[in-house]
């Protein structure tokens, strides 16, 4: 499966610089057949969230690198489940071009966030907070989890509904191919 995985990134890769959809689409496998790519990227939105100390920041903060930005809550089962998934993500693919960031949203109290994190074993992902679901609205959150990915100029190019193994060999792909297109401009 690995070598199927490694000819398809090199085939997406030598297909296309710029990592076109198509070339993306067909590295999905498994749960990220569920990931589904935007024919244009859309804008993020400008608005505030809060980091786990109760500062305010916004998605600019990640501008220059993809992100996988995943919407969470404590009481969510699926989200236990893919959590050490995007740990093991951000584990292995995460630097100066890349980086998992996580959003609770809702009500979730900070010592909460961080029980959950330490009973599933992850500390390596950020434990931000949208209390009044203003940046979840924005980017129309309906349901938990949803992961999206954001280009390095912070445009929405891709979301997921539902959890996911994004430590699989298919979701390691997609973020490679990402990750290895030339910078812009």
């Amino acid at each position: 499966m690995k070598t199927l995985l490694a000819f398809a990134l090199y085939t997406a890769l030598a297909v296309t610089a710029n990592a076109d959809t198509a070339a993306l689409e067909a590295l999905r496998d498994g749960d990220m057949r569920k990931l589904n790519f935007h024919a244009t990227p859309e804008p993020a939105p400008d608005v505030a969230f809060e980091t786990f100390e109760g500062e305010e920041m916004t998605l600019e903060a990640y501008r220059g690198k993809h992100i996988v930005l995943n919407f969470w809550a404590t009481w969510c089962a699926p989200c236990r489940k893919e959590m050490p998934h995007l740990a093991e993500l951000q584990a292995e693919l995460g630097g100066n071009a890349f980086e998992v960031v996580t959003i609770a949203t809702g009500r979730n109290p900070p010592q909460g966030m961080k029980d959950f994190f330490e009973q599933i074993g992850v500390d390596n992902l950020p434990l931000h907070r949208d209390p009044k679901q203003k940046l979840a609205r924005y980017m129309a959150v309906l349901g938990l989890p949803v992961t999206v990915i954001l280009d390095p100029e912070g445009n929405e190019i891709a979301r997921l509904r539902g959890d996911a193994n994004w430590a699989s060999d298919s979701a390691k792909a997609i973020i490679t191919a990402l990750i290895a297109e030339p910078a812009e401009g």
